[in-house]
């Protein structure tokens, strides 16, 4: 018989998602931001505090306090639908309806699991049903769901179907190479392997679109 507390060090060790949105429970919001880093800076505290840290030394006085803000304001401010990036369209007049490719985007993610930096690339794709997104709003998009305890498939389903929403077609597709420091860092220790995960839609799930896509992704373009 599995206990429970097994079952969930095995999903979190396998890296397993349960769950195709971020798991927030209903009052989520109720705290404001200052409130939390306040709650979470004393959490941090005492964090250290049992691992025996000395927290009057000047190198850790500041460190609760740090950390709680970077959690709230940055590599977790992605839980805030308040921050959620404005993606207006534009209709396109210059009638471009090909695929458009952005590759390369930068992703720094942390794993639900462990609470580790998950780091690598983005490459988002679709093809205009009459409109068009800026492009430094897909990159937006990408860092904003980025920026949750994430699991790497639902971040790249998560940035298709925010996407498909956006655009109002279903022409859209992500591919996300990264390394997480979970794997890298501890457990197995192979600093070498990194995570591949796809989402294609609409008419990328044709074979020959699907393989233009990566062709695309595949070009050297470094200048």
């Amino acid at each position: 018989m599995i206990h429970n507390e097994d079952l969930s060090d095995e999903i979190g060790n396998n890296h397993i998602a349960t769950n195709s949105e971020n798991p927030l429970r209903k009052d989520a919001f109720i705290l404001s931001d200052e409130e939390k880093i306040e709650a979470i800076k004393k959490d941090v505290e005492s964090i250290l505090n049992t691992l025996g840290m000395d927290l009057t030394d000047d190198s850790l006085k500041g460190t609760p306090n740090r950390v709680a803000k970077m959690f709230v304001k940055e590599i977790f401010g992605g839980l805030n639908p308040n921050k959620k990036p404005s993606s207006s369209t534009f209709e396109n007049k210059y009638k471009y309806n090909e695929m458009l490719v952005e590759k390369n985007i930068t992703v720094y993610s942390t794993c639900e699991h462990h609470l580790l930096p998950i780091v690598g690339r983005a490459h988002v794709a679709y093809i205009s049903n009459g409109s068009v997104v800026g492009l430094s709003k897909m990159n937006r998009i990408v860092d904003y769901f980025a920026k949750r305890p994430q699991v790497q498939e639902r971040l790249t389903m998560q940035i298709v179907e925010e996407l498909q929403k956006v655009l109002n077609t279903k022409d859209v597709a992500c591919v996300i190479d990264a390394k997480h420091l979970c794997v890298n860092s501890r457990g197995i220790r192979d600093i070498e392997s990194s995570t591949v995960t796809a989402e294609f839609g609409g008419r990328f799930k044709e074979e020959n679109v699907k393989r233009e896509f990566l062709d695309y992704i595949k070009l050297d373009t470094s200048f």
